[in-house]
């Protein structure tokens, strides 16, 4: 059956809260572990909150527990204790099914190698999550339209991702991010597979979308030139938060 609402258009503000007013991602006294030969503690006792619309960066070395600190804030993996709000919903309360339906609707990813779909072409691509909602084919390829317009690459609408840069991939990956106007993108290493002038251009991209749309970006990266773009930057060291400093 064809979605019968309009799709969302790109704006400033988005609905819901966590418990505290203006924040919209709430971790309190979270700990993870992992069990193994020997349990590995890769979080311990974090406490962080972040308001809507800020520009975070995570940052650390190897190890520290960057990478699974955003997979819990975008629900793809679950807390061994403590409560996580994402947009005022305690997932870690929440069943597979609803926790499917936080992450379709609440947050858009973006990947270090992109994860597009090669025998698609970007219109095909970015359409994809709202194909899955039951949009109209119509709609879905307006929406992909504004979208590829607003990461300037309207003129590559049928291109294969094998036909383009590195750069225009991981343009046409935020794209796809955007593609349901979620309140919360996450981005993990967004940089990291390509050379520094088109880095460049991707981390102004991102800025440039994120005071346009009021989006919440929470970025993983060890490139301190990365971390710059961010208003706030949450330093990790043994699995531990370090330092949270405003810039």
């Amino acid at each position: 059956m064809e979605h019968t609402s309009e799709l969302v258009t790109l704006k400033p503000a988005h609905s819901g809260s966590c418990s505290r007013s203006g924040q919209v991602i709430c971790l309190d006294n979270v700990c993870k572990e992992f069990d193994g030969a020997r349990k590995v503690t890769a979080l311990d006792s974090i406490n962080l909150h972040i308001n809507r619309g800020e520009m975070v960066a995570i940052v650390g070395p190897s190890g520290s527990g960057k990478s699974t600190l955003l997979n819990l804030i975008g629900t793809l993996t679950a807390p061994t204790s403590g409560s996580i709000q994402i947009d005022g919903q305690r997932t870690d309360l929440l069943g597979d099914a609803a926790l499917t339906r936080v992450r379709r609707d609440k947050i858009g990813f973006i990947f270090q190698f992109f994860n597009l779909l090669f025998s698609l072409n970007c219109l095909e691509n970015i359409g994809l999550p709202l194909h899955l909602r039951g949009y109209s084919a119509r709609k879905v390829r307006e929406r992909s339209r504004e979208l590829l317009d607003l990461v300037g690459l309207g003129h590559r609408l049928n291109h294969l991702p094998d036909e383009l840069s590195g750069g225009e991939r991981q343009r046409v990956a935020i794209a796809r991010a955007l593609a349901y106007d979620p309140p919360i993108l996450l981005a993990d290493e967004p940089t990291g597979n390509l050379d520094s002038v088109t880095g460049e251009g991707i981390l102004a991209l991102i800025s440039d979308l994120q005071r346009r749309c009021g989006s919440t970006v929470v970025l993983v990266t060890h490139d301190d030139v990365v971390a710059r773009i961010a208003s706030r930057r949450i330093m990790l060291r043994d699995a531990c938060i370090v330092k949270d400093e405003r810039t």
